[in-house]
């Protein structure tokens, strides 16, 4: 076949592709890194370098070794600390550079950070929920509870989901955590209200938070 004639074919080939869609948008994992040394310094690009490293090593796991992986990267690397102290403003919703970026975050950060993770090692997204919920503390005695915010894992629809949280260092099945009591869940196709099966708004139509930090991210290099 003459040169120039399989260069014609070839690209004809990609064309084609491309049009059908074949092709997916890698998510801008080197901007991402070089965000972090601009914003945060050579500390925050290292956590970033590290956890592309962790996200390539759990490309090769199972989907619950992927939980754990993800889950513990982060309850390890980054200090539970209210929004107020981090960003100075009583709640705010980080995307997971700034979290790592400034190795601190409250629950809903610790919940993103992992659900994004999560999504990028392609575990779809009907199988994870952000799950809003109210976490008894004190104790099996204590009637005291607060707000709280946990990734769910569903191996199958309706089925009992696996709990990735950032107060309990392992991955829990949600019958050993008596201790949540869920309130509403969502993810990026639905929003939840209890224990209903079926999906009652648009997540970024009825929580502006979720939207916002969505658009961020998207700007920060992930898709």
């Amino acid at each position: 076949m003459p040169a120039a004639l399989g260069r014609l074919l070839r690209g004809l080939a990609l064309c084609l592709v491309v049009v059908a869609g074949f092709v997916p948008a890698e998510p801008k994992l080197d901007r991402m890194q070089q965000l972090a040394r601009e914003r945060y310094g050579n500390a925050a690009e290292e956590t970033v370098a590290d956890w592309r490293r962790m996200m390539a090593q759990a490309q090769e796991a199972d989907e619950v070794e992927r939980l754990s992986r993800v889950n513990t990267f982060f309850n390890r690397r980054i200090a539970f600390e209210d929004d107020i102290v981090v960003w100075k403003q009583p709640d705010y919703w980080a995307t997971p550079l700034e979290t790592m970026g400034r190795a601190a975050g409250d629950c809903e950060d610790f919940a993103i950070a992992k659900y994004m993770s999560l999504r990028l090692l392609g575990i779809p997204a009907e199988k994870l929920r952000l799950i809003y919920v109210r976490a008894r503390i004190g104790g099996p005695q204590s009637t005291i509870s607060q707000a709280h915010m946990v990734v769910g894992y569903f191996a199958t629809p309706g089925g009992e989901p696996l709990v990735l949280d950032n107060l309990i260092g392992d991955v829990r099945p949600a019958a050993r955590r008596t201790d949540l009591v869920p309130v509403f869940s969502f993810n990026s196709e639905g929003l939840w209200v209890g224990g209903a099966a079926t999906s009652s708004a648009d997540p970024t139509a009825r929580l502006s938070r979720w939207r916002d930090v969505l658009e961020r991210m998207r700007n920060e290099g992930l898709q």
